[in-house]
């Protein structure tokens, strides 16, 4: 069933007398995908409606979930299910002699069985799920704050095993005497793991684009070369072309020889200290010379691919819930108001010249002029076929 079908049997279900919430649920599960991860014991089994929660910068979706839960087995246990963003700085292959190489950013956990008697309001999507997992299902869920980053990687060099560093979310179901104690050691068999991402999309309203100029003297000489650049828009979509406007004035005797565009990759790693890391992930050159007493106004188009920086370790790319192809990571957007640990990522397009000196000093009086633009750098929001729009 392809979209315009569902769209099309969907909108049938709602305007028939027959239409009722039992077919609706039908509709979104020939359609949906339900993830279950059973414990290894079969105790427990968690079931998602899906893998990506949407971070909307004001507010993040829900994490709603199911678990079920055979309790013949727990021995007077509890059953807890808990959220994490995780900070991984090594495989867990390394975790060795008590040494672990991650770090929790955020952590909730809930009881689930037995209940604690509090009220739950469930969401359709649970209401799905539960009749997929029976009576022994209980609803979980989860609010994260807006503060918390996005699920990105690093990627590796050519060379390096195991899982990849980054940040991570993990729902995971436990079978424990209580939600939280250093002491008490949990076996593997009484847990259940699925990993999701936490993903932010390009914002509908696209603005004009930033502009920025410069004006340098050089040595010897009171004239200046003024270098304006600007971009068409302010936010533009991963594989789409990025246009560059370059304005030059050269009023000096010096010679521009070349122009070269680029756009760098700025990672953040927010953890025990802040660290900046910047790379190039995208560079041309240009042979357009400017001769003395010179302008020149030319626009430049490049397309900054993850596929060619595939040998490059270190650069930040969307997070991954298994080999799927992925691209360079998301502009990650804030608020600003509380501090934001993990990884942040931003973009920068920079327009060089390099200005050839003349006279007899050469090239001691030559240099370059460089001006920045901030660029940000996005998926489009796909269309909603969430459930919640099958209420009408």
């Amino acid at each position: 069933m392809d979209l315009t079908d569902y769209r099309r049997q969907q909108r049938r279900l709602i305007d028939s007398p027959e239409g009722t919430s039992d077919s609706l649920s039908f509709l979104f599960f020939s359609l949906f995908r339900v993830f279950k991860k059973t414990s290894g014991n079969g105790n427990i089994a968690l079931y998602l409606g899906r893998r990506d929660f949407v971070d909307h910068v004001d507010s993040v979706d829900v994490v709603d979930g199911v678990i079920k839960v055979d309790p013949s087995d727990l021995n007077g246990r509890k059953v807890f299910v808990y959220l994490a963003c995780v900070f991984r700085y090594g495989s867990d292959e390394l975790d060795v002699i008590g040494m672990s190489f991650r770090r929790d950013i955020w952590v909730q956990r809930v009881q689930v069985y037995p209940p604690t008697g509090e009220s739950i309001t469930k969401t359709p999507m649970q209401e799905s799920l539960l009749k997929k997992a029976g009576e022994q299902g209980y609803p979980f869920s989860f609010q994260m704050p807006t503060n918390l980053p996005c699920s990105v990687s690093l990627q590796p060099g050519p060379n390096d095993a195991g899982k990849a560093c980054g940040v991570d979310f993990e729902v995971k179901g436990y079978i424990a005497n209580v939600a939280d104690n250093a002491d008490e050691v949990i076996e593997k068999k009484d847990t259940c793991r699925l990993m999701i991402r936490k993903i932010q999309f390009a914002p509908a309203n696209n603005k004009a684009g930033p502009k920025a100029d410069i004006t340098k003297q050089f040595m010897m000489t009171d004239k200046s070369v003024h270098l304006e650049a600007s971009l068409e828009k302010e936010i533009y979509y991963h594989g789409e072309t990025i246009t560059v406007k370059v304005k030059i004035n050269n009023e000096t005797t010096k010679v521009v020889k070349k122009i070269k565009v680029s756009v760098e990759q700025l990672t953040n790693v927010v953890l025990y200290s802040s660290d900046t890391y910047a790379k190039a992930v995208c560079s041309e050159e240009f042979g357009e010379t400017v001769n003395a007493n010179s302008t020149l106004e030319k626009s430049f188009q490049i397309i900054p691919l993850l596929a060619n920086n595939k040998e490059k370790r270190g650069l930040s790319v969307d997070g991954q819930l298994k080999d799927e192809d992925t691209h360079l990571a998301s502009t990650t957007l804030s608020q600003g108001e509380k501090e934001m640990q993990g990884i942040i990522v931003s973009y920068k397009v920079k327009v060089n010249l390099m200005v050839s000196g003349g006279g007899l000093l050469g090239g001691l009086t030559g240099s370059d002029v460089t001006v920045e633009l901030p660029l940000t750098l996005m998926s489009p929001k796909p269309a909603d076929i969430s459930i919640e729009s099958m209420d009408g």
